[in-house]
């Protein structure tokens, strides 16, 4: 935490052994006495060990690293990297979904160290239990932290796998007894009860933690009812047990807006949106918007050994060799999400015939290879024959164009390390500026710029999702254009050093009658668009997919295309049924000695 001072001989005295078979932090009586560390300040240590693990992790296989999880399993990124090898037998295999196995290295690293963090929580809520209210004021606050993490955690586990074990402080003992906990527990019909647990501690949490925290980076009420939501929509999308969605459910989502509108009800003061879309992706911004509604912390030159907790988890996206960045060039914009932003005359998405054409088919040679000379240029055939949506230039580095918000630092072709194989569009969302005091290279090159796990404008995306399945979207248009209205008011960042537009940007919002027909069809059709555009890039498309129910439509239909833009393409296949979860890690199956089910088709 960027305000809350590390307490290191508790990080040291949680830290698990080395060895994977060693899942969580078990018998802590073996380590350290309980008589001791059950003062308030030690309460206080607990609790900040916890968040600390969550930024502590050094490895780009995070379980918060959203890019390669939820944006290259998606439409809207490619890995990146040195070529097709560059991580290829792990995030390569990821991103076409073929020879993914249970063996894979980049998931197992995620199940591991999530226990820990899940087992970290569940240390401090069993030390919290054992201590007086009156002895310790924030007792309840801090319980209702230690949820939320916990509940959070357990979600992205979902996400992932689908079926986990679902552990909470009441586990105590010999490793056996953590082993003997299915991941799927026969006596329940389907995931429900994972969903019921983790909305219960989110519910929990709502419950104890104050609508606004002293100290920055601490979770607070609006996190967690945002999440309450979001676990309630993911419950709504019902899927049986070849991950099929085969219901809605109605009751779920009516809650969800219950929850829902006590966010925006709060719209003015203490939530909203920022002027500029921008604004969510500058470090300055850390800890200091509306729009942010709970952060990761992520901090350099801090006094660790480490010379931060910075983010290693997205480390490898930096550009390659380029205006002071050092490493490695991974995570692209896809060619069809960087088509998504095109806009007609009419200042619309152009929703049939967005992906007919594409930036790579505007800069070839005769023989078939890229000209440089012309990505250098900025491929202005291609940006000069359509509008666009602002939003593209914040998610997008472009050679030829402006980093970062800066006309007078223009991005290069060789910042990208592999253009023929990944195309020439780099996620930048992540990325700060070279410029900023919170780069640090040390044989790979990071940043400490925090992750904004949940912000305001997909509450609002998210209200229209369930006001459409409501059969309420008349009532939906409202949040939708508040999002298009900012987005058409983002492009004042985007200039050239003599003061003109980078591209011709034109975003206008729906309205009905005059330049669209809202009727539910429409309605959804705009609500996902907006998503994507909104959070393109961002490690969310992948998830919305999986709840909605149609990544094998999407992710086929992608890779039709695809296949005739990049050779490596060539035998991507989403296989419903079974590419919807990641299979159960070979190493945690075989730690669980017989009790874990393995997800389908692996």
């Amino acid at each position: 935490m960027k305000q809350l001072k590390y307490i290191f001989l508790l990080i040291a005295f949680l830290i698990t052994a080395n060895n994977c078979s060693d899942l969580l932090e078990v018998n802590p009586k073996q380590v350290l006495d309980e008589g001791l560390l059950n003062s308030p300040e030690d309460m206080e240590g607990f609790v900040t060990a916890t968040y600390a693990r969550i930024t502590d992790i050094p490895s780009w296989d995070s379980p918060f690293s959203l890019w390669w999880s939820g944006s290259m399993r998606s439409d809207d990124s490619y890995k990146g990297g040195g070529g097709v090898w560059d991580g290829g037998d792990g995030w390569g295999f990821m991103e076409t979904f073929v020879n993914l196995t249970a063996n894979g290295w980049p998931i197992d690293y995620p199940w591991y160290v999530s226990y820990q963090i899940i087992q970290r929580s569940n240390t401090a809520i069993q030390k919290l239990n054992n201590i007086a209210e009156e002895d310790y004021p924030l007792k309840s606050v801090r319980i209702g932290e230690m949820k939320f993490i916990r509940a959070f955690v357990h979600f992205r586990l979902k996400q992932f796998f689908k079926y986990m074990p679902y552990i909470d402080e009441n586990v105590v003992g010999s490793s056996g007894e953590f082993e003997a906990i299915p991941n799927k527990d026969a006596k329940f019909p389907n995931d429900q009860y994972l969903w019921e647990r983790i909305l219960s501690d989110f519910k929990d949490a709502e419950n104890a933690l104050p609508a606004t925290q002293p100290e920055k980076g601490r979770v607070d009420k609006n996190a967690a009812t945002a999440m309450i939501a979001r676990t309630l929509m993911f419950m709504a999308y019902e899927q049986d047990d070849r991950h099929q969605v085969i219901n809605i459910n109605k009751d779920r989502l009516t809650e969800a807006l219950v929850y829902l509108n006590k966010i925006t009800d709060q719209e003015g003061e203490k939530v909203g949106l920022c002027g500029n879309f921008g604004e969510n992706f500058i470090h300055t911004s850390d800890n200091n918007t509306k729009e942010s509604i709970w952060e990761i912390q992520y901090s350099i030159d801090d006094g660790s050994s480490t010379g931060g907790k910075i983010n290693r988890g997205e480390g490898l996206n930096h550009p390659w060799n380029w205006g002071g960045f050092q490493c490695c060039g991974f995570h692209h914009i896809s060619y069809n999400m960087g088509n998504a932003f095109k806009t007609g005359p009419d200042g619309l998405p152009l929703f049939d015939d967005y992906n007919k054409d594409s930036y790579g088919d505007y800069i070839k040679n005769t023989d078939g290879s890229d000209n440089i000379a012309l990505v250098e240029a900025g491929n202005p055939e291609y940006f000069g024959k359509y509008s666009w949506d602002p939003r593209f230039s914040h998610t997008a580095g472009v050679p030829g164009h402006p980093w970062k918000y800066d006309p007078g630092l223009i991005f290069e072709s060789r910042g990208i390390r592999n253009g023929a194989e990944y195309g020439w569009l780099k996620s930048v969302k992540e990325l700060p500026h070279p410029g900023c005091d919170c780069l640090l290279y040390d044989g790979w090159q990071f940043n400490s710029m925090n992750k904004r796990m949940i912000r305001y404008d997909e509450v609002l995306l998210w209200k229209a999702e369930v006001l459409i399945q409501l059969d309420r979207w008349n009532e939906a248009l409202a949040p939708i254009n508040k999002v298009r209205e900012r987005a058409a008011n983002s492009a004042d960042w985007l200039i050239k050093a003599d003061g003109t537009s980078v591209m011709n940007y034109h975003v206008e919002i729906y309205k009905p009658g005059e330049n669209c027909v809202w009727d539910k069809d429409f309605a959804w059709k705009a609500m996902q668009w907006e998503n994507r555009l909104e959070m393109a890039g961002e490690g969310r498309r992948f998830f919305d997919l999986q709840r909605w129910g149609n990544l094998e439509e999407i992710m086929n239909n992608y890779f039709t295309v695809e296949k005739t833009r990049f050779s490596w393409m060539a035998n991507a296949r989403f296989t419903a049924g079974r590419d919807e979860f990641f299979p159960i890690p070979q190493n945690q199956m075989k730690w669980a000695k017989g009790n874990y089910t393995q997800n389908p088709g692996y």
